[in-house]
């Protein structure tokens, strides 16, 4: 199975086997047992590539001291063989939670020295908190001995498993985050804002042969592992150093854990478990500078958090700014993380939207940031987007040394999609903010430069709507259309970005009445659009952008689909579909961008096989394991890569067609069910022929009454009796055809895996077109058709906003008043009833 799949799996037998723990606690324990795996697969992989075979490692023990000196060597620790994750799973019923806390005692004692800060403790809240998994030794063992067995199939190898473990444990840590209520945000930053944070910061540093990266609220370590890896993109992975720290031991230990699976060098990893305001990242007078200063910082401080000012007017990350108030931290934090900046490097913090506009010593900070001209950027986020809060958050961007004197305000608020109870931001709304960010533009009711001297005036506030108005535009009504009709000329402008694209379609589809009012022309407003030479052109000229994509797609992806690096490759693809929409207006490249994404998710899945196995892996056919009574059993076969269905429509269309057509005869059958019923006379409906709810026949009642009518005498009875045995007679061909069903669709299947294993490059070519390319170039060429059913919309909305006018509205109450004078004029009575009529006449209007 891909990553996703098994990475959904573990999570949901995870969620169940933790029963009444906590998900924060939990957490800890299902991430302590795929860290100490990491660790024991690595080790078994290091020695294999040093000449150990699989028989030899019975012998790998604490008393061959060349082998322990040569495993701290390298890899920083020793696990002797009866302490590898591989031997639990051989001993079977044979292992016990004892095994686990001897393993755990040893790696502690086996830390090579100089790896100390990287291992020491790791497993320490694992260790403690195993008495949670179970009452008794015999219920502890269970859950483990279950847990183990859950997470065994998690590749740790050095070419693809690093992805792999990297999502699933990402994967893990944001799905116990959703379920940790306000505790998530002690140690988890959305995915999606972490990537955003990295592209910024790792634009910033492309240019750099070593970066230094630092988080001092480093949590999961998600932030720091997204920037080494964005910024991996410019420069070799082992060229970055991180610097963690992190107050909550067992988050610590997150951090740590984390960081390391994701292939990070040991040597490169610098970490404290310490409280970052109280306690700064030491002096080391030996280097220099003795202060640590680093490329970039990036944190995301626990929001308003109360801390102790007192006594810290000369610390020096403060003294030039001032102190934060004793009930929110925030700019403690910031000026912290400003105050470790290199003078060339770039920061990044997370931080409640009321920093930009409180009062009191933050105002005066504030005010000192904008004058010696550290802020560069405010990014306001959509509300809802982290894990257990939901307070307007913001990025603010800093550096030490800025050649401008503008601050770039951004409102990505409402750049978003719904999930669950959050929101999280697409790819398109990430490269949307970072491409603004980078090219430092300003966008109408999205982003803008503001100068020190606006800022200055403002008093120093910040808040975003003081600069930005994302708003929408508030609906009003023309008060004379309204009442006499016609569509205001101010209104039809308002679609200005239309009659721009499309010159001559304005006057097809409206006609002035005067100055300031017109009609339209026509009521099939589509016809009129949709057949303009305007508008028809523009999806030409659409059209012929994109008419080698497809060619150049496949050159890119399948001719050579073993170099493909899935993220470069997008990156390339997502440039290229820019550079085709460069002059085509109307439509929003970042739609297409988002396009490209929807579909990169489902293609890069594909090459996460393909970079591991080759390109062998596209006629690969396995085991189709479905979960039944939790246990896994096979049902049927899977293609690797190839969906069957996919194959079977290219490939195999006749048998295919041959199913469905005795498909639609099941359905033909079912409606002559349906008409025979409405047939039947009440009382037979309710007798034992059909079931209780009369929508079915019943076949043990059809042959009783069939019996019973064996001589039918009235015509009521002959009319059942040929409905009846017309019903047995397509029962029986029903029942054949399902049959014959079964067994052309088991046939189907073993064909359609003969047919994968059996193809040639240039067919299998053929299918990776249709699953990877085909949907993508479809999608983007429905682009223009939206743009187009967009105005459309609209302008039908214009017409039926005008057309029903108050003036209307009179003329037909008086024409209904009219009508139901005449109506009365009818009516007789005795004298009471004239009076009341006559009465009634008057207050209508009539005589």
């Amino acid at each position: 199975m891909n990553k996703q799949q098994l990475a959904s799996r573990i999570w949901e037998s995870a969620n169940k086997m933790r029963s009444k723990i906590e998900a924060n606690e939990y957490k800890d324990y299902i991430l302590g047992f795929i860290f100490y795996k990491f660790l024991s697969d690595k080790e078994v992989e290091f020695l294999k590539k040093n000449d150990w075979e699989e028989e030899d490692f019975v012998e790998l023990v604490e008393e061959d001291i060349e082998t322990v000196n040569q495993c701290k060597k390298n890899l920083g620790y020793f696990i002797a063989y009866d302490h590898l994750f591989s031997t639990w799973l051989s001993m079977g019923k044979n292992f016990d939670v004892s095994n686990v806390t001897d393993a755990l005692s040893a790696f502690e004692r086996l830390i090579n020295e100089s790896h100390r800060k990287v291992f020491d403790g790791v497993f320490d809240t694992l260790q403690t908190g195993l008495s949670k998994l179970g009452e008794t030794s015999n219920a502890r063992t269970k859950a483990i001995s279950d847990l183990i067995q859950l997470i065994k199939d998690i590749p740790m190898d050095e070419k693809q498993g690093y992805d792999v473990l990297g999502f699933i444990y990402e994967y893990l840590i944001s799905n116990f985050a959703a379920n940790a209520g306000k505790k998530a945000g002690e140690f988890y930053t959305p995915h999606e804002v972490s990537l955003l944070i990295s592209e910024i910061v790792a634009n910033h540093l492309k240019d750099r042969d070593h970066i230094a990266i630092y988080d001092p609220t480093s949590g999961s370590g998600s932030l720091l592992i997204n920037i080494g890896h964005s910024a991996s993109k410019y420069m070799n992975r082992d060229s970055i150093q991180y610097y963690a720290q992190e107050l909550k031991e067992n988050t610590y230990n997150l951090t740590r854990m984390n960081l390391i699976m994701r292939g990070i060098n040991p040597s490169n990893l610098f970490t404290r478990n310490a409280d970052t305001l109280e306690d700064d990242w030491p002096i080391d007078i030996g280097s220099y500078p003795p202060v640590l200063r680093v490329d970039a910082v990036v944190s995301n401080p626990p929001y308003s958090q109360q801390w102790t000012p007192d006594g810290k007017e000369s610390d020096p990350r403060y003294c030039e700014y001032g102190l934060a108030p004793k009930g929110k931290a925030d700019y403690a934090f910031l000026l912290h993380d400003l105050y470790h900046l290199k003078p060339d490097g770039i920061m990044a913090i997370v931080l409640p939207h009321g920093v930009l506009f409180r009062g009191g010593e933050e105002e005066k900070i504030r005010t000192n940031l904008i004058e010696k001209n550290h802020i560069d950027a405010i990014i306001g986020l959509p509300a809802n987007i982290f894990f257990g809060t939901g307070i307007p958050t913001i990025i603010m961007v800093l550096k030490q040394k800025r050649e401008q004197s503008d601050v770039l305000i951004i409102d990505a608020s409402k750049g978003f999609v719904k999930s669950g109870k959050n929101n999280i931001l697409r790819a398109s709304d990430i490269k949307r903010i970072v491409d603004t960010y980078t090219e430092r533009k300003t966008i109408d009711k999205y982003a803008k430069l503001v100068s020190r001297d606006e800022i200055r005036a403002n008093g120093y506030n910040l808040n975003i709507p003081r600069y930005v108005d994302s708003s929408e535009k508030a609906e009003s009504w023309d008060l004379y259309a309204s009442m006499v009709g016609g569509i205001p000329n101010s209104e039809i402008d308002d679609l200005a970005i239309y009659w721009q694209a499309f010159p001559k379609l304005k006057d097809q589809l409206f006609v002035s009445n005067d100055a300031f009012y017109s009609e339209l022309r026509s009521k099939d407003i589509s016809h009129v659009i949709e057949n303009s030479e305007d508008v028809k052109g523009f999806i030409e000229r659409y059209e012929k952008r994109f008419e080698d994509f497809e060619e150049y797609i496949k050159e890119r992806l399948i001719r050579q689909m073993e170099e493909v690096q899935p993220v470069k490759e997008e990156i390339e693809i997502g440039n290229n579909i820019f550079a085709r929409l460069a002059d085509i207006p109307l439509v929003d490249k970042y739609h297409a961008y988002q396009v490209l994404d929807d579909e990169w998710i489902k293609i890069s899945i594909d090459f996460d096989i393909i970079g591991t196995e080759g390109k062998a892996a596209v006629k690969v056919v396995e085991p189709n394991l479905i979960m039944k009574k939790d246990k896994e059993v096979q049902d049927g076969w899977k293609g690797r890569i190839l969906p069957f269905d996919l194959v079977q429509r290219v490939f195999l269309s006749d048998q295919l067609a041959e199913i469905k057509e005795k498909e639609r005869r099941i359905e033909e059958i079912i409606s002559e069910y349906e008409e025979m019923i409405e047939e039947m006379a009440e009382e037979d409906k309710e007798s034992e022929i059909l079931n209780e709810a009369q929508d079915a026949f019943h076949a043990k009642g059809v042959t009783a009454r069939l019996k019973e009518l064996k001589h039918p005498e009235t015509e009521d009875e002959k009319k059942l009796k040929e409905i009846l045995e017309q019903y047995t007679k397509l029962s029986k061909e029903e029942k054949e055809t399902k049959k014959e069903i079964k067994d052309l669709t088991a046939a189907l299947h073993i064909k359609t895996k003969e047919t994968i294993e059996s193809l040639t490059d240039i067919q299998a070519e053929e299918l990776l077109v249709e699953k990877w390319i085909r949907p993508l170039q479809e999608e983007l060429m429905d682009i223009p058709k939206q743009v187009i059913g967009e105005l459309i919309k609209q302008v039908q909305t214009l017409g039926d906003k005008y057309e029903t006018t108050l003036i209307g509205i009179e003329k037909e109450i008086k024409e209904a008043e009219k009508s139901l004078v005449s109506m009365l004029d009818e009516l007789c009575g005795n004298e009471s009833d004239m009076k009341g009529i006559a009465s009634l006449k008057a207050l209508l209007g009539g005589e």
